[in-house]
């Protein structure tokens, strides 16, 4: 499920609004163990452009 939320996230990342949602949405179907990888590879990928979004879901890198 993790590389199903990543595809999800890259193709809807020219949007905050779609963004956002999405993000919510795949922190619901991941389980526990994925979520620090997620974590990490969402603020790598996307930290430029969609941080403040992560940081109202996640603690800060």
């Amino acid at each position: 499920m993790l590389e199903y939320v990543k595809t999800i996230l890259q193709k809807v990342s020219f949007s905050k609004y779609l963004f956002e949602r999405e993000l919510k949405k795949g922190l619901r179907y991941l389980i526990p163990a994925e979520l620090e990888e997620f974590r990490i590879w969402c603020y790598e990928t996307f930290g430029r452009i969609h941080q403040p979004i992560l940081n109202r879901y996640f603690i800060p890198v």
